[in-house]
């Protein structure tokens, strides 16, 4: 199939997105990057990792976002002394019939909010990542497969760190994109005050299927990626680990351990994802600089020096992209 066809293909298939995004317009003001980057995770079969201060819609968007397609969507809110079997389930011991039966957890919805997520015990954080990464529970001996879609949007307050248990490095990895957001602008803030005290629009309908969800991500893989790009995607995580052979022998000091070779593979499946949303049939190395961050913020670990000199990850991947000959 040539360029054009393919992207002819795609305009009329990816209609569907628009259509969603449309719907979650009546509630959520602004926020673009936040539902982008949750439908590239819906698309990818990936999960997103939010930092955010309160009250920026978080909940609100995932919870609209399982209206659109009427899927099952649970919030968990994460605290110190919840247990895995509150998350996944436990078997239950009836009197009547002397016989144990499952009582399935929250785990088992289309959408997760893991609200405060650092906030359980590593017990916790593991049964939902390792739920995240099989897409299947195990209660007792037996094993029962999650439902498609399965996507965990997880939150992090990046306020408060007491009492906090910190995500490990390996466990942050298995998220795709760990997305930061911040406040609405001035106009976005009076839309949402006057929407919040005259409220006119009406609730969330659904406006697609999860079978749109699955059949967009089979048109996903279909999107054109140029080798040139795809040299591009291995060149800024290759970087990250090998940076004096790029020309950034600085960062050298400043990187613990580069980009796993996750952040290849979801790089270039995220940049796929970004070109469907925005209806194109072909990846352009704009979308790669665009993702990079949400992909590699949370895979680049900065030294001690590079915390004594203010550099955070960002600051670090900022000067790869600076770097590095785009296509």
């Amino acid at each position: 199939m040539d360029i054009s066809t393919l992207n002819e293909k795609i305009q009329q298939e990816s209609a569907f997105i628009d259509l969603m995004f449309s719907e979650i317009g009546k509630q959520i003001v602004g926020q673009k990057v936040m539902l982008e980057r949750l439908a590239i995770g819906l698309l990818c079969n990936g999960h997103v990792l939010l930092e955010g201060v309160p009250g920026l819609a978080k909940t609100l968007a995932i919870k609209s976002l399982a209206q659109t397609m009427k899927a099952k969507f649970q919030r968990i809110q994460f605290t110190p002394d919840l247990l895995p079997a509150d998350l996944i389930g436990t078997q239950i011991y009836n009197q009547k019939d002397g016989a144990f039966h499952i009582r399935k957890g929250p785990i088992f919805s289309n959408f997760i909010l893991a609200d405060e997520i650092n906030r359980a015990p590593a017990k916790v954080q593991s049964a939902l990542l390792e739920s995240m990464q099989e897409r299947q529970v195990t209660i007792g001996d037996q094993t029962f497969f999650l439902d498609e879609p399965f996507l965990v949007m997880a939150t992090q307050n990046p306020i408060e760190q007491e009492g906090t248990y910190p995500l490990p490095e390996a466990q942050v990895d298995r998220f795709m994109l760990k997305v930061k957001i911040s406040y609405p602008t001035r106009d976005e803030e009076l839309k949402i005050m006057r929407q919040n005290l005259n409220p006119t629009e009406g609730s969330i309908n659904q406006v697609i299927s999860i079978q749109d969800i699955m059949k967009g991500r089979q048109l996903v893989k279909e999107v054109y990626m140029d080798e040139k790009i795809e040299q591009y995607i291995l060149n800024i995580v290759l970087a990250s680990r090998e940076p004096a052979k790029y020309g950034l022998g600085h960062l050298e000091q400043l990187i613990a351990y580069g980009a796993s070779p996750r952040a290849t593979i979801s790089l270039g499946m995220g940049v796929r994802a970004l070109a469907f949303i925005r209806r194109r049939g072909y990846v352009i190395p704009e979308d790669v600089r665009v993702l990079a961050f949400d992909i590699l913020r949370h895979r680049i670990a900065p030294t001690y020096e590079a915390e004594a000199e203010e550099k955070t990850s960002e600051h670090i991947i900022q000067d790869i992209l600076n770097t590095i000959e785009s296509p």
